[in-house]
């Protein structure tokens, strides 16, 4: 296999598969930067009524997706698969089941046509998402807020990722949905919470936890419980809530505590960029206080965030951070499995 995965290659194209969760999603992606295609089968309704994504049912989704996604990915693209230098995919991490239907699919399709295989880590491309409408400048920092996952990660360049903090229990995304439950309204509840947000006021002020401690790691367990108990102590006296203050209560001490030990991170280690990737980076209200407050202190740092279909679980952020990974030489084997623990 050539050192260089796209020699005598007219273009520089990788085919992307990510199916770490409940998002189907296949792209076609150029020089790292430009996406001709990307293509996502989402399973939103087929999980709404049970308030979270069951694992079983995700991976039937992919099974019956995959197929579909790939060919609609490449005619979208308007690329034959002689035009590919590699093709890319998730490893890790996510729900084993969901992933290994993506790394058979991209094992498989490598196979048959004498293609290299990148694997990819699910957090790395949430942060290269970024540089899907952004140039990086290192040194940076990225703010990985995706479902289980509330990261403070520090780059000195491409593809060097030092974790300096992270939740020791729920992360944000998690406490979005347990309390989005309490409050009645359907999943996922992010988006609603964030509008809800929008009418009312922080009148219950929800504790900040760990926002003066010495250190970047977060916890969100301790506001989701005084979350809880102030709706079940008040529907046990018989007290009237107002739902909207208790979602912009609620959604302020994430802000706070997000905003607060991210800027103080960007401080510490005197970077040039703040990159804040994944789901909840499509809060209103977090891109908002976040952008705001970064002006103000540290004016000379450049803020980015991904385009809103870009937040979410797709493929063309792992096609952006595959560019990386061929860079390195990192390609697998045949032999690639799933990593659903998968760290930096």
């Amino acid at each position: 296999m050539p050192t260089n995965i796209f020699e005598n290659k007219e273009r520089q194209l990788i085919l992307a598969i990510e199916s770490s969760c409940d998002e189907t999603s296949v792209a076609v992606i150029e020089d790292g930067t430009k996406i001709l295609s990307n293509i996502v089968a989402s399973q939103i309704k087929s999980h709404e009524r049970f308030g979270g994504v069951v694992p079983e049912v995700a991976s039937r989704h992919h099974v019956e997706q995959i197929i579909g996604c790939m060919e609609e990915a490449f005619q979208e693209a308007g690329v034959q698969v002689t035009d590919l230098g590699a093709v890319a995919v998730t490893y890790g991490p996510g729900l084993v089941g969901a992933l290994l239907i993506g790394i058979t699919a991209a094992k498989t399709f490598a196979w048959a046509n004498d293609l290299p295989l990148i694997p990819v880590n699910h957090m790395a491309g949430h942060i290269y998402a970024s540089r899907l409408s952004h140039e990086m400048t290192f040194p940076l920092m990225a703010l990985l807020v995706s479902g289980g996952h509330t990261e403070l990660v520090y780059m000195k360049e491409h593809g060097s990722y030092e974790v300096i903090g992270e939740t020791r229990d729920d992360a944000a995304g998690e406490a979005y949905d347990k309390v989005g439950r309490v409050l009645g309204v359907t999943y996922p509840s992010g988006k609603i919470i964030d509008e809800m947000a929008h009418q009312g006021s922080d009148t219950y002020n929800f504790p900040r936890a760990m926002i003066k401690e010495d250190n970047f790691d977060f916890s969100f367990s301790g506001l989701k419980s005084a979350f809880i108990n102030l709706v079940h102590n008040a529907e046990q006296r018989g007290e009237e809530l107002i739902p909207n203050d208790l979602a912009a209560s609620f959604q302020q001490s994430v802000i706070d505590v997000l905003v607060s030990k991210t800027i103080r991170a960007c401080e510490t280690y005197e970077v040039k960029q703040l990159i804040m990737a994944g789901g909840v980076a499509a809060n209103q209200g977090l891109r908002r206080e976040m952008k705001t407050q970064l002006a103000e202190k540290m004016p000379e740092v450049v803020f980015s965030v991904p385009e809103l279909k870009l937040c979410g679980d797709n493929a063309a952020m792992i096609g952006a951070a595959a560019f990386v990974e061929a860079n390195k030489g990192n390609v697998a084997t045949l032999e690639l499995n799933a990593k659903p623990s998968l760290i930096f």
